[in-house]
């Protein structure tokens, strides 16, 4: 089968960034699912993965890197339960195993979902990771619930990035959150308002911008960009009693001890943790994926998909590359095979 992967940690720009290579189409035992992909959409992991895995050294086998992936079910494990040959499943994948970067796939079964049936495969294959992280965060770490936080308000720190548009939706839609989002240019701007967004303010000045909308201080905050550049905003316009969550990967000490006088909860997201520890609850992941998809098919959620790429080949892994890299990409970017 073809892959692409990489043997060093290198620029985008540089020609061996990623590399075309045959390998061996793996054998599916235990809980895995041998899945022949059929479109993949690329996440700032991806990037993040590449630019610092293989800083220092380099490797004989090329490691095939990428988190989100649709397609059919070629042949199971031994002690697979929840699928069978043929069904069209949809997942984000495990940081611990080979990626989605390829013609076929092994994935445990309990990371996996069935894919929508009611959009495209490209849209289908936009959401897996964005929709677990955003859900996980929401539901799992904050314990939100319409019963009970309908009307609350939530910042969203990064409205139109791939997460952002899952979030936004999620919050207004399911949940019933009042939501402010941020987003700097007008086509972001308009892209926060149709996944959902009440508001959307400038992240360059979230403080006054907040105020200025009428809101002195929120209920939730969440971070999907950069925590290190929006803390002292965050520590100033979360209530007290209220819940802080990021995703990002700060480059300096976040000062948590400025959220005690509020008595405000922090949570960290990493919707990998479930796969790389193996833990108890693992298959939550197949329930949320299940209950995304049947939101998806039912109109509830809208795909989130804005770019389009035709092709498995190393040149156009390299574009998304580049364009998740530019920070200015819009939704998500897919690549059909």
């Amino acid at each position: 089968m073809k892959a692409i992967g990489f043997k060093m940690s290198l620029p985008i720009d540089e020609a061996d960034s990623f590399i075309e290579f045959d390998s061996e189409i793996p054998t599916a035992q235990g809980k895995d699912l041998l899945v022949k992909v059929e479109a993949i959409s690329v996440n700032p992991v991806d990037y993040k993965i590449r630019k610092n895995s293989l800083k220092d050294k380099q490797q004989d086998t090329p490691k095939i890197i990428g988190w989100d992936a649709i397609g059919t079910v070629e042949a199971t494990g031994d002690e697979v339960a929840l699928f069978k040959k043929g069904d069209r499943v949809f997942y984000a994948g495990d940081l611990t195993r080979d990626g989605s970067n390829q013609q076929y796939q092994l994935v445990d079964e309990r990371i996996v979902g069935f894919a929508p049936k009611n959009i495209s495969i490209e849209q289908a294959a936009a959401m897996p990771l964005t929709s677990l992280t955003a859900y996980e965060m929401f539901f799992d770490h904050f314990k939100l619930s319409p019963e009970i936080d309908k009307g609350k308000t939530i910042l969203i720190i990064g409205g139109a990035g791939g997460v952002g548009s899952i979030g936004i939706q999620l919050a207004k839609k399911i949940l019933g959150l009042t939501v402010i989002a941020t987003a700097s240019r007008d086509i972001t701007i308009e892209w926060c308002k149709k996944m959902g967004a009440d508001h959307v303010v400038n992240h360059k000045n979230l403080v006054s911008e907040i105020k200025n909308i009428g809101f002195e201080q929120v209920d939730y905050i969440v971070d999907f960009v950069n925590l290190n550049e929006y803390w002292d905003a965050i520590v100033e316009l979360i209530k007290p009693q209220g819940k802080v969550g990021s995703i990002s990967d700060p480059t300096e000490p976040v000062r948590l001890n400025q959220l005690k006088r509020k008595s405000v909860s922090f949570y960290w997201e990493l919707m990998f943790t479930r796969s790389i520890y193996q833990t108890d609850d693992m298959i939550e992941q197949h329930h949320i994926l299940n209950k995304i998809a049947q939101l998806l098919d039912n109109g509830i959620l809208q795909p989130t998909l804005n770019t389009t790429i035709e092709g498995l080949t190393a040149e156009n892994i390299k574009e998304a590359h580049r364009l998740l890299e530019s920070g200015k990409t819009i939704g998500k970017v897919v690549i059909k095979y």
